[in-house]
């Protein structure tokens, strides 16, 4: 289903597909576009439901480093020093990390890794927290570290059974591997947004410590960061591939999915999700608004920009 439209100088020239819902606070659809019970990898918007899992395995973290561990961080010192802490607190080092060595996620962190000459590594990986988290949750539990990934591992177990409880049914359709080498689940759009929910209404210490901590789960001038700071109680986590999920304290949910995995547009369409929320984006938080609208440039210029379709 059309779900944004791209224009360049009052002409309309990409179209985006894509698929989202929208619950109230009692977990009914009110909103939605394409089909809610399209089944997705969320990717990343996984974490906060992974997260969980390690807390009810006896993972006991404060708040900031439990948010890194929900995290698809940028790279930053703040976010490698809450690694880091995670790892030392549970004689844990980064050669324990079985996370895709890479550079950093976020932008200005990546170039100044790549200009001080610095080496792709798992520390820097925007997954290590979650990593970190799954180490650390192993050596609460006395599991094995070295095979933490492999499905069939007891964190992992817990991890696909959290999911399914916070989805209310067995919702895991399949599983694949992420981009970070971890088991990365897929299930109906819907029900991402309903363990989301789950997670709201039960005010977990994981939705706790992302809306508390919003620049530990992003990062500078990250979107997912910007809204959760500016939204009080708002939980927020993007994926890879075009994925958003968002929650506020009361219940009300949302998730979405570009089809062709597009993050400017799902930046964009996450815009129009938050007025469907009743998020005041056009009033008292327009300088948030403006400060992640999505330009379309033409020679260094906007020329246009993208913009999300009506739902039903």
């Amino acid at each position: 289903m059309p779900i944004a439209v791209a224009d360049r100088n009052g002409l309309d020239e990409s179209l985006h597909l894509g698929a989202g819902v929208v619950l109230d606070a009692d977990g009914a659809v009110t909103r939605s576009i394409g089909d809610p019970s399209v089944v997705v990898y969320p990717r990343s918007a996984l974490k906060p439901f992974q997260a969980s899992a390690m807390t009810r395995a006896g993972l006991d973290l404060p708040h900031r480093l439990l948010a890194v561990v929900a995290a698809s961080h940028s790279g930053e010192q703040q976010h490698l020093d809450a690694v880091m802490e995670i790892l030392d607190r549970h004689d844990l080092t980064v050669g324990d990390l079985r996370n895709t060595p890479a550079h950093p996620y976020g932008t200005r962190a990546r170039d100044a890794s790549i200009a001080q000459g610095e080496d792709e590594s798992s520390l820097r990986q925007n997954c290590s927290g979650k990593h970190a988290g799954m180490l650390a949750t192993c050596r609460v539990n006395d599991w094995p570290i070295d095979t933490y990934l492999d499905l069939d591992h007891p964190l992992q177990v817990a991890i696909t059974a959290e999911t399914n409880r916070l989805a209310g049914h067995p919702s895991v359709a399949h599983v694949g591997i992420d981009g970070c080498g971890a088991p990365t689940h897929a299930m109906p759009l819907r029900d991402v947004a309903t363990a989301l929910r789950r997670m709201m209404i039960e005010s977990t210490d994981v939705v706790v410590a992302m809306s508390t901590h919003p620049g530990l789960v992003g990062g500078t001038d990250r979107d997912v960061s910007l809204w959760m700071g500016a939204v009080p109680g708002l939980a927020a986590k993007e994926g890879a591939d075009g994925v958003m999920l968002m929650a506020l304290p009361d219940g009300r949910a949302t998730a979405l999915k570009i089809a062709d995995g597009s993050d400017r547009a799902r930046q964009a369409v996450t815009i129009e999700l938050l007025r469907m929320l009743d998020v005041d984006v056009d009033g008292a938080l327009a300088a948030t608004r403006d400060r992640v609208t999505v330009v379309v440039n033409g020679h260094g210029e906007p020329v246009g920009s993208i913009r999300p379709i009506a739902w039903r």
